[in-house]
């Protein structure tokens, strides 16, 4: 008899311990994780996992304070909540603290309840009885009654199925973040009062540790935002130096040079093609057409951005044969066979056609460098919708590819895996594509590289 009475009281000082250990290993867990989505995970699954959960259900809101709503972030129930894993010492218990898999995170989200509750939105300036209790007044809400005390106002709750529950703020510092709503209704158990205390104190904790984290990614966020303006002060700099610098030699470059390339031209056309004084004279030809275009280049990239002086309808299709034509030489010495496929035309799109010209036959040349052994290059034209009808034209060759390290910076000014190249070739495509507000980009297919462009048809 003594025994059964002692039972009551012992199962509540189980409870009581277990809701210590909880809230314990809660604040070793929650100074040790950073990532707010895993954060939340682990928040709300301390409060569904277990042979004896605390609830069935739990949810967790964020405060919008652009949109002013409530916005749904995730939604646990007990049937989806695995055991959390427990890191530590066994012998010392006060070292222990949570941990969840990216399994168990993944499948928590992919549930149908998770789904509803991520797409819940709960306007805040609405009136609501559950908003006005725990977003304004910053206090726990208790709804026991689900006949006569479930706020008739919050449709989005009853969307969910929330009619008996308990929902408290999640604060930080007197900044009410969002709320935690929780109930039980499968086994239609009923929230106690010193439930509502312990889910206080949780939420407590929970608010603190959901500030550190959006704190942390705030700063995370500035020092990349940081980083990328340094990098392209740096990159500023560094194109204003070689501008002012090119602007200089401009002058002192391209006088000798033509006079050179001249001289070059009358040797070449007074020599015969077999002795060695017309191939040298020849060699002396090319390398000054090769440093004409490398200054060429940089006085382009390096003065003001590109806009289009011939802008009017330019035919695609048209373009690429003109490239084609000029390719042929190359192409041919080395074996190289084009497939072109541009049905379903016109291909007509408003720029420049000089410069889309340009960008062409950088791509196709460049193409052609890279299959010095032969190779196969296949140029296609296919309408898609992205903001309006367009045109995407891709550009694969059997090269090879480009190596993954180097695939970002592909399109960086100066970077070059040319020995002779002055790696603004590409840097310059892309400032065209971006002039005719188009885009490219390139990634690795199965026998070598791949160039995607697009432009905006007429």
């Amino acid at each position: 008899m003594e025994n059964q009475n002692n039972t009551p009281h012992c199962d509540t000082t189980d409870k009581k311990l277990n809701e210590l250990a909880l809230l314990y290993q809660l604040s070793n867990t929650l100074l040790s994780t950073i990532r707010l989505n895993k954060l939340i995970h682990l928040i709300l699954t301390a409060l569904t996992s277990g042979p004896s959960p605390l609830f069935q259900r739990a949810m967790l809101f964020l405060h919008n304070e652009k949109s002013r709503t409530l916005q749904g972030m995730l939604g646990v129930t007990s049937d989806t909540s695995e055991r959390l894993v427990v890191e530590g010492d066994e012998e010392n218990r006060l070292s222990n603290r949570w941990d969840i898999s990216d399994q168990v995170i993944a499948h928590q989200r992919a549930t149908n309840f998770c789904n509803q509750v991520r797409s819940t939105r709960i306007d805040i300036d609405g009136s609501c009885q559950v908003i006005s209790k725990v977003m304004v007044e910053n206090v726990v809400y208790h709804a026991e009654q689900p006949e006569s005390d479930a706020c008739p106002a919050c449709l989005a709750l009853r969307e969910l199925g929330v009619y008996a529950f308990a929902a408290v703020p999640l604060m930080a510092r007197d900044k009410n973040l969002g709320m935690i709503a929780v109930d039980n209704p499968g086994s239609g158990a009923k929230i106690t009062l010193d439930d509502l205390h312990f889910l206080q104190l949780f939420a407590n904790q929970a608010g603190m540790a959901v500030e550190n984290s959006m704190l942390y990614n705030r700063v995370e966020e500035a020092h990349s935002n940081l980083r990328d303006a340094r990098e392209r002060l740096i990159r500023g700099e560094r194109l204003a130096a070689v501008g002012e610098m090119a602007a200089k030699l401009a002058h002192e470059l391209k006088n000798p040079l033509i006079t050179i390339g001249g001289f070059s031209w009358r040797l070449i056309k007074n020599l015969a093609t077999e002795s060695p004084e017309y191939r040298y004279a020849d060699i002396i030809s090319k390398e000054v057409c090769r440093l004409e275009r490398m200054l060429t280049d940089i006085l382009s990239f390096t003065s003001k951005p590109m806009v289009c002086f011939d802008y009017g309808n330019c035919d695609l299709e048209e373009i690429l044969g003109e490239c084609f034509e000029v390719s042929s030489t190359p192409l041919e010495e080395n074996n190289v066979s084009l497939t072109t496929s541009f049905s379903g035309g016109p291909w007509i799109v408003l720029g420049d056609a000089h410069q889309l010209k340009q960008v062409f036959l950088n791509l196709i040349l460049n193409a052609c460098e890279c299959m010095t052994d032969g190779g196969a290059l296949e140029i296609g034209l296919q309408k898609v919708f992205l903001d309006k009808n367009s045109v995407m034209i891709s550009i694969s060759d059997t090269g090879g590819g480009i190596h993954p390290d180097m695939l970002p910076r592909i399109f960086d000014p100066f970077f070059t895996t040319k020995p002779q190249g002055s790696g603004l070739g590409l840097a310059i495509v892309k400032r065209i594509m971006l002039n005719h507000n188009g885009s490219i980009d390139v990634e690795n297919g199965e026998r070598g590289a791949v160039f995607t462009l697009t432009l905006p048809l007429i």
